[in-house]
């Protein structure tokens, strides 16, 4: 492997692209079985929850969410808002909620993003979606006790810009005590956390499992708030 300033457009996408680093199977594979886990958790959590689906924050064809509930909601709750990934082209909220049942069980309501992906979508609407989102979310609920971060992929870097944010002009301030990535440069606290036997994608779909690691990591920083 040469430098990157001597690669042609073909080879630094690939080189970019989290799907070709798969051990588990090939690039195509790994993305299909990535829609095809989180969908049917999607759907089962749907099943199981008490939910408000397609829930808009704005007015855009793709700004909508949609909220998992705990079984009791009736006093305030912390909030865990996942943002998907998707190489900023693909993926919805349709296939976020996976990681509710095993978050609702411990009292921690769950919220999946949706936001406009390209080619609708540019990087700077998309950013300014996630932002609006959670400013509908804290106008909207009351009893939100905390928001915490979690974004895949490109919904991490969304999650990044999200901690970077002026709220002057949203005219509220989301309490966000956390984030599963954190900037020092915003004057977050930083810890690494690095997983074996997991690639990019079953990382993330793993937080279904409530003894996986990082969900207790999850719970953890939650408690801890």
């Amino acid at each position: 492997m040469g430098r990157w300033q001597d690669m042609d457009l073909e080879e630094l996408e690939e080189q970019y692209s989290p799907s070709r680093w798969s051990r588990r199977m090939d690039s195509e594979s790994v993305i299909q079985a990535h829609i095809d886990v989180t969908t049917a958790g999607t759907q089962k959590a749907r099943a199981a929850a008490h939910t408000l689906l397609h829930v808009p924050y704005g007015d855009g064809e793709g700004e909508k969410l949609d909220i998992y509930f705990p079984a009791d909601s009736s006093e305030t709750f912390p909030v865990f808002v996942y943002i998907h990934g998707g190489y900023w082209q693909c993926l919805s909220k349709d296939a976020s909620g996976f990681a509710a049942p095993a978050l609702l069980s411990q009292g921690v309501a769950v919220v999946a993003l949706g936001y406009d992906i390209a080619p609708r979508g540019h990087m700077d609407a998309m950013v300014l979606q996630v932002r609006r989102s959670l400013a509908f979310l804290v106008k909207q609920y009351h009893r939100i006790r905390g928001i915490y971060l979690c974004g895949h992929s490109a919904g991490a870097h969304l999650a990044a810009m999200v901690l970077s944010t002026d709220w002057t002009e949203f005219g509220v301030v989301p309490d966000i005590r956390g984030a599963v990535l954190a900037l020092r440069s915003a004057g977050w606290s930083v810890s690494l956390l690095d997983l074996a036997s997991v690639d990019h994608f079953d990382i993330i779909e793993k937080l279904s499992e409530e003894t996986y690691v990082l969900t207790q990591v999850i719970l953890n920083m939650i408690a801890r708030a």
